[in-house]
């Protein structure tokens, strides 16, 4: 039998921006049940959840950590995550899996950006959650400030459970106005003597009591009605309250901590284990076909990968959770993502960096196993005989794009198995082998996101690589209707070759009228991998070039298009009439038709008016209203077009169209820009034409690096 059932199993994920004491509170939730015997310190670089060499040197968190500890009959599973947008996909992955979510408030610092940001998520996920105002001990903590400022941002359904009495250097004591009492702290103790409010107090404890139970009465018919009849509600009738109302994503309270201090933090876990819902109380879990599958210890075995880390010395770890069932170790199951069957040789509870091996793993549970050969995060593993897809994790989209090379011959595989590693630890991070601009492109969320990639890739693969700014996709078209005659000649005794082709080109358009003066014999219209259409033409009048040389003309167009002759750039949008030639009875082949054909669009295209076309990204900046002024200035320097506002939440979004040719480097920009007090989003939009001495300084660029690249 499991240690602990289903109703007995609590899963919380620690949010707040970086700072907040997530990682802190997590040490002190160990010690405070016994777990451990010492409280680590992130300055000292010793506790349990910030283990890796890499939290170690920065002294913030940068992976989600699962953790658990035991209190009073109840296992708490913890899931400690990082602070900063740029982890944003280990923030998600840990909310996908948690039951409830403690978000940490700075008490000298309020609500700040990452708050903001992590809040979005929590409302996608209907997670039921809590406030914690912590480091009430810090000597700028000012409560009502940071209460106000929840109230502001996330609605008037943060409710107070707790106050602090002095906030400040002298935090010794706080309101519990669910109870009724007060809590006081000695100089050097972190368990609490429970006295009664004073005098002092009860004015605004008795108002806060009658506010959180009308908060909790308005959530439930039934408790209204009692509130009515009684004028009040029992300590019990509010937990039961409290519970439902956080189940349904109503309620939000609101409880006082020093992490650091130890002080808070056990009223915090006797509440999670009291009124927080354990996994069989949520919803059920979605699937991809609209089924459901609802957290049943009694259902069928049934768990979903949310997270991978690959370990030195040690290979692939999955972290799961069991959705339905009882799985035990020895078990057999089915991906139903890759269809492969896996079997579960080790199952373990995990301490940060410490796996403790265990027999089974109950429905709502959280643990982890070795060596699944063909299970990625986001998989979905169940009893065989079964169809069970669970909805996957949806990740952000990358913000910011770097090419990566090696800096030493030899090494391409050990790059490409290191990045593919990577990769599966983290889908927020993409990679792109792009043929087009030849190079390897990273796209990840920003610059903190990409100096944990340089680490990990220095430090863990030992790969001596350096990183460049990305090529831009250009595309190459023409604006003007242009003719040109090529004859392709070569005589090296014996059989020749011989091809003459003249062909009229023109830019093409959608619902445009057939060519004037030209007799059609034959159309092609080819989609083009890159975007765009070629439309080409036969007519070909007489016979002067035989049917069968065609396709080879249009092969050297086609070569042609994509190594356009203004930069090199794909070419798009062209049409193309092939309408006169020559051959020869001998000395004609298909590689002297396909040379002039690729010969003749080349020429026909410089008297074409050619145009350079650059990819445009819509942009989107969620930013503090103060700050629109300074960022539209700074995205009008990147030759952006602002198109409007619009709100979001209680940020104002500014939308533009910006190059994206102007982007590179914007992430970190904005944050300096605005003190990490904005972010933003992308994605592309359309193709416009490059200025004019943009497109001039790009085409003499490419003209001298061919010419350099012909002479070496």
């Amino acid at each position: 039998m499991p240690e602990f059932d289903s109703a007995h199993v609590k899963n919380i994920a620690l949010l707040g921006h970086s700072g907040s004491g997530k990682t802190t509170l997590a040490e002190a939730m160990l010690f405070q049940a016994g777990l451990i015997h010492r409280r680590g310190s992130v300055e000292e670089q010793n506790t349990v959840a910030d283990y890796t060499d890499i939290e170690k040197e920065r002294g913030n968190s940068i992976f989600s950590k699962l953790l658990h500890t035991h209190w009073k009959g109840y296992k708490i599973n913890i899931l400690d995550t990082p602070g900063y947008d740029d982890f944003a996909g280990e923030v998600i992955s840990a909310l996908r899996v948690a039951d409830t979510g403690v978000m940490l408030l700075h008490a000298g610092m309020g609500v700040e950006v990452g708050t903001d940001i992590i809040w979005e998520y929590t409302e996608k996920f209907k997670t039921p959650m809590i406030f914690l105002v912590n480091q009430l001990d810090h000597p700028k903590a000012d409560f009502e400030k940071t209460l106000q400022e929840a109230k502001s941002h996330f609605g008037n359904n943060v409710v107070v459970v707790q106050y602090p009495v002095n906030a400040g250097l002298g935090f010794n004591a706080m309101v519990d106005v669910l109870n009724m009492v007060m809590y006081s702290y000695r100089e050097g103790e972190n368990k609490p003597d429970k006295l009664p409010i004073p005098e002092s107090e009860k004015a605004q404890a008795e108002a806060l009591h009658k506010e959180l139970i009308e908060a909790i009465a308005a959530n439930d018919e039934t408790l209204m009605e009692k509130y009515f009849d009684q004028g009040e509600l029992s300590e019990d009738e509010m937990k039961t309250g409290l519970h439902l109302s956080m189940v349904r994503h109503d309620l939000f309270p609101v409880f006082c901590a020093s992490a650091r201090q130890n002080r808070g933090v056990a009223r915090l876990l006797g509440y999670i284990d009291n009124v927080c819902p354990p996994a069989t109380e949520m919803p059920p879990q979605q699937c991809a076909d609209g089924n459901q599958v609802p957290c049943d210890p009694q259902g069928a075995p049934c768990i979903f990968i949310y997270k991978t880390v690959n370990e030195p010395h040690i290979g692939e770890l999955s972290f799961f959770k069991v959705y339905s069932g009882t799985v035990k170790t020895g078990m057999e199951l089915v991906n139903e993502n890759t269809g492969a069957s896996e079997k579960l040789n080790q199952l373990f509870v995990v301490e940060g960096n410490k796996r403790t091996a265990v027999a089974e793993l109950v429905a709502g549970d959280i643990g982890a196993t070795l060596k699944l050969k063909n299970t990625h995060t986001n998989n979905t593993l169940h009893e065989k005989g079964r169809k069970i897809d669970l909805v996957p994790i949806v990740f952000p989209e990358p913000k910011m794009s770097v090419a990566i090379a090696n800096n030493k011959k030899g090494e391409e595989e050990k790059l490409a198995i290191a990045l593919q590693q990577l990769r599966e630890e983290d889908p927020t991070l993409q990679i792109e082998v792009s043929a087009e601009l030849g190079q390897t492109l990273l796209h990840c969320q920003g610059d903190m996101h990409l100096a944990v990639i340089r680490w990990k890739l220095e430090n863990q693969y030992h790969l001596d690589v350096s990183y460049k700014r990305p090529k831009i996709a250009y595309r190459e078209t023409i604006r003007k209707e242009a003719t040109a005659t090529y004859r392709h000649k070569k005589q090296s005794g014996g059989a020749g070759q011989f091809g003459e082709v003249s062909m009229r080109i023109e830019a093409w358009q959608e619902g445009m009228p057939e060519p004037h003066g030209l007799t059609i014999r034959g159309k092609e219209v080819i989609d083009l991998d890159w975007g765009g259409k070629l439309i080409y033409y036969n007519c070909i009048v007489g016979g002067v070039i035989d049917a069968r040389f065609l396709p080879s003309i249009l092969k050297g167009v086609m070569e042609k298009m994509q190594h356009g002759p203004l930069t090199g750039s794909y070419v798009r949008d062209v049409r193309v009439c092939v309408f006169d030639g020559k051959m020869h009875a001998v000395d004609s082949n298909d590689m002297a038709f396909k040379t002039a054909g690729a010969m003749a669009f080349r020429e026909a295209f410089h008297n074409a008016d050619p145009l350079l076309l650059e990819p445009v990204d819509e942009v989107e900046v969620l930013c503090p209203d103060e700050l629109t002024g300074n960022i539209m200035g700074d995205l009008q320097s990147r030759r952006a077009i602002v198109e409007g506002f619009d709100t979001e939440g209680h940020f104002t979004v500014i939308k533009a169209m910006v190059p994206r040719a102007e982007m590179h480097g914007y992430a970190s920009s904005l944050r300096s820009l605005t003190q990490g007090r904005a972010r933003f989003r992308m994605k592309f939009d359309h193709y416009a034409p490059v200025p004019f001495d943009l497109q001039k300084r790009l085409a003499e660029a490419h003209h001298t690096e061919t010419a350099e690249l012909a002479e070496a």
